[in-house]
């Protein structure tokens, strides 16, 4: 297994993926506005 977080970064609101292995995702993609980055989604995410 060789987990991925892909991150789409732009102006106003970024998407968050992740993937178990490739072509596995892994739950739904969420989006995260711009000041929120630190957003409590993102550390439940990546603590999973």
């Amino acid at each position: 297994m060789n987990p991925v977080v892909g991150l789409d970064i732009s102006k106003g609101e970024s998407q968050v993926r992740a993937f178990l292995d490739k072509g596995k995702p892994y739950r739904k993609s969420f989006k995260v506005t711009g000041g929120d980055f630190y957003h409590p989604r993102l550390g439940g995410f990546a603590a999973t």
